[in-house]
């Protein structure tokens, strides 16, 4: 049985992959931050030792977006730092690596959605320094796949699908970004591709690189959260209010990009692995937190 070691576990991805496994055929060997520290090259080779795998999944990152404007050197130690030192073990083991990134590596200018050629220029801390850990995962290890997503929500974790849900049981009205264009990714969409993917990785089938994989459609933060909130009201009978507003008159201390709308065709005819339309997942995702019984 293939033995994956899953960096990053109590993060919201890290928590949906272990809930997806018993259905995958793959042994998962999950650490979380309090039990690996992956910019320290003694706790991960320790790591290493102990689930002796044949491919890691690197979920692990710094993804305070605002606090990283000031915390740069935390960010950069965990994304960068971090991202390298994982990359170097697994070359050291000659394993394959998973490693996920982010569309915050683009700047948002292009109008159309950005493919894996196309040039980078992060906006703020938090992108330049994933940007970092992507240059150093490709500078240590060839058998690398990185993995950028986009808008990434799911039923574990904190996120902007939970975050509606919660104000729009406290509010009579939400008011939410509408100049900014993306593609929101379900946890469950993204770990069912990431072990889909990791059998044909430690079989050798090759396609080292970087892709793009998120939720097929695009989309702004107003429409996303009507969708959410449609999909609430089926549950609950009634909604907010719903007000679209200019990422100006919302400031934040990190800039985010207009268009992180990333194109998903090469990840497709690659892996033949889809997402489902971000809809769909939507709903899914609000179902599975309103149904009865549920915390």
């Amino acid at each position: 049985m293939t033995t994956l070691l899953l960096l990053g576990a109590g993060g919201q991805l890290g928590q949906e992959i272990v809930a997806r496994v018993p259905a995958s055929g793959i042994d998962v060997v999950a650490r979380a931050r309090a039990q690996i520290d992956i910019a320290d090259s003694a706790s991960i080779d320790a790591a290493f030792r102990d689930a002796r795998p044949d491919v890691v999944v690197n979920t692990a990152a710094y993804t305070k977006v605002d606090k990283a404007e000031s915390e740069r050197d935390e960010a950069f130690r965990v994304n960068a730092t971090g991202a390298g030192l994982v990359a170097a073990a697994c070359a050291a083991a000659d394993i394959p690596l998973i490693h996920i990134s982010t569309d915050y590596v683009f700047d948002g200018t292009k109008p159309t959605p950005y493919v894996e050629s196309d040039p980078t220029a992060p906006l703020g801390v938090y992108g330049a320094s994933k940007l970092a850990g992507e240059e150093a995962v490709r500078a240590s290890h060839k058998k690398h796949v990185i993995l950028r997503t986009s808008w990434v929500y799911g039923t574990y974790g904190a996120n902007f699908l939970k975050t509606v849900l919660r104000l729009a049981g406290e509010r009579s009205e939400l008011r939410i970004v509408a100049d900014q264009r993306g593609s929101p990714t379900s946890t469950r969409d993204l770990a069912d591709a990431i072990l889909a993917l990791t059998p044909r990785l430690v079989a050798g089938g090759g396609h080292w690189g970087t892709y793009h994989f998120t939720g097929v459609g695009e989309t702004t933060w107003c429409q996303f959260a009507d969708e959410i909130l449609k999909a609430r009201e089926a549950w609950v009978g009634k909604r907010p209010a719903l007000t679209p507003i200019a990422t100006a008159e919302y400031p934040t201390p990190a800039r985010r990009p207009a268009n992180s709308v990333l194109d998903n065709g090469l990840f497709r005819t690659t892996f033949q692995v889809s997402a489902r339309p971000w809809q769909q997942s939507v709903k899914d995702a609000v179902d599975a937190l309103l149904a009865p019984g549920q915390p």
